[in-house]
């Protein structure tokens, strides 16, 4: 009797542990790249009663894209086509959340790093998440152009469309070049931007025509006005950005070295480098070392503007060595590599790209060398991408110039490095 007692309760379990079992071989993921941060901060972007924080690409104003009953539709296909839109705020690492729902065989998109410099359309820029009817679609299609998908980049694994009538959620996340799309709760699309990788789809895609395509470490948010009808509710997105630590604590000089008789000093909390009567090179070098970082800093030529950002660099007296990020006058390659005491220039930056220099303002740069790699931005464009074995192998300090000859005069302020 025990025997049969047995057999039975272990049935149940068995019975009970099936029915417990998901349906779907699909499971929800949790991404570890914002384990460390909060959720608070959201910042809604969708208010429910209004189209404030948004504009037109390439435009000031807003029109064709409406508010009813707390849900933003685009204007769709009809006489009162408005076309894509971005928000007025711009963004570097963050993590966005949408709802959404599409009609039959529309086709939409939600974009990150937009920047109108680029061109007159919001996909010459952006990265793409594709929003799409994947069962009502009229035509087949390359995997990379369904919902999920980095655009024509990467083909999304492993997500389910709900039904037309039913909202979706989407999630995108980028942080330190990592890009994650979510679709519903499942992880559908992961890449890095810059890689090899990224390198080759774009060599094999559409995007290989457009020189600035995904080139911006910051920018706009953008919706796709493409046609058909999609609607979207509860947007909200947190700043992810990481700056590190400052590095100039805008009172004195503390973390700091001088080389040489030229002048540093701190004036309304901005650091100065300017020509001395010698009229010699000069260096300000950090007294700890780097080897792997992301360095943010501005800077405003106010004379001449020769100088230099040096990293993985050694000094004795104003002899350096190691390897400066050029700031220069304009049509002298500033963002461009050049190696002292060795091979020179190492990348000098196209003659179209001199205009990003801003002359008499102040320009940010953000300079991230890891192991043999290094990529420089100037007002958030891609400048240099360089990988150089014999950077690879040096550690050292990071120094601001001032070039002989003298009349040099530069400002620089938030200075910031995060250690990777």
């Amino acid at each position: 009797m025990l025997h049969k007692l047995s057999i039975l309760f272990t049935a149940l379990i068995l019975i009970c542990s099936c029915k417990n079992e998901p349906k779907s071989e699909l499971k929800e993921e949790k991404s570890p790249v914002v384990k460390q941060v909060s959720n608070e901060n959201w910042q809604v972007l969708f208010d429910g009663e209004t189209t404030n924080g948004w504009r037109l690409y390439g435009k000031e104003s807003l029109s064709g894209w409406k508010v009813v009953d707390g849900l933003l539709y685009n204007s769709g296909a009809g006489s009162d086509h408005g076309g894509d839109i971005v928000s007025k705020d711009e963004y570097e690492d963050f993590e966005l959340l949408v709802e959404w729902k599409i009609d039959k065989e529309s086709n939409s998109g939600i974009f990150s790093h937009v920047n109108e410099s680029a061109g007159d359309a919001i996909y010459v820029s952006g990265p793409e998440y594709q929003l799409l009817d994947d069962v009502g679609w009229p035509s087949k299609l390359d995997p990379s152009q369904y919902t999920g998908a980095n655009y024509a980049m990467n083909a999304p694994v492993g997500g389910e469309v709900k039904p037309l009538n039913e909202f979706n959620t989407s999630r995108i996340i980028v942080q330190d070049s990592h890009v994650e799309h979510w679709l519903n709760g499942v992880k559908v699309v992961e890449y890095e931007l810059w890689s090899d990788e990224w390198k080759n789809n774009i060599e094999n895609s559409k995007w290989k025509d457009h020189p600035k395509y995904g080139i911006f470490n910051k920018g706009n948010i953008g919706f796709q006005d493409h046609g058909g009808q999609t609607v979207f509710k509860s947007i909200k997105i947190r700043d992810l950005t990481d700056y590190g630590i400052p590095i100039f604590n805008q009172i004195d000089l503390e973390g700091w070295k001088i080389h040489g008789t030229e002048k540093w000093y701190v004036e309304n909390s901005e650091l100065i480098c300017e020509s001395g009567p010698d009229e010699e090179y000069g260096y300000l070098a950090t007294t700890k070392k780097y080897k792997n970082f992301v360095l943010r800093l501005k800077f405003k030529q106010e004379a001449d503007g020769n100088s230099g950002v040096f990293f993985r660099s050694s000094l004795d007296g104003t002899k350096i060595s190691g390897w400066q990020v050029e700031v220069a006058p304009r049509d002298f390659d500033t963002g461009g590599i050049y190696e002292s005491y060795g091979r020179g220039w190492l990348y000098q930056i196209p003659d179209d790209k001199e205009n990003v220099l801003k002359e008499g303002e102040w320009n940010d740069m953000q300079i991230k060398v890891i192991d043999n790699r290094v990529m420089v931005w100037l007002n958030n464009e891609l400048m240099t991408d360089l990988t150089d074995d014999k950077i690879g192998e040096a550690t050292g300090v990071v120094a601001l110039q001032i070039h002989s000859g003298g009349g040099i005069k530069i400002r620089w302020k938030d200075l910031y490095i995060k250690e990777l």
